[in-house]
């Protein structure tokens, strides 16, 4: 139940973060003038929501994927719930230390 409420609420959490990417990109892009270009950049390159936005994507992508797989008749839920959030958690992994500590 509580896999399936979460799925629910980052799909909300997704659409406003992405909303909030394509605001910042506006800003960058001097849609709200040239003096407040570096405000939108520092907003827009903001880890914190990077970071979530990057957690909430592979959740949300890899839990639709295996309700998917439910659906078409694949009965060992549990074994699905695990094998992909497994593999969430690694690809979450991956490409965070890909993306952040680089030199």
């Amino acid at each position: 139940m509580f896999v399936w409420l979460f799925h629910r609420i980052s799909g909300v959490i997704l659409i406003l973060l992405i909303a909030f990417k394509f605001l910042t990109g506006f800003g960058i892009d001097k849609h709200f003038g040239q003096e407040s270009v570096e405000f939108w950049r520092a907003l827009h390159n903001n880890t914190p929501s990077n970071i979530t936005l990057l957690f909430l994507f592979i959740y949300h992508s890899l839990y639709g994927l295996r309700t998917i797989i439910f659906d078409l008749g694949y009965k060992r839920e549990k074994e699905l719930f695990w094998v992909f959030s497994v593999l969430g958690l690694v690809l979450f992994i991956i490409i965070s230390l890909y993306f952040y500590l680089k030199p």
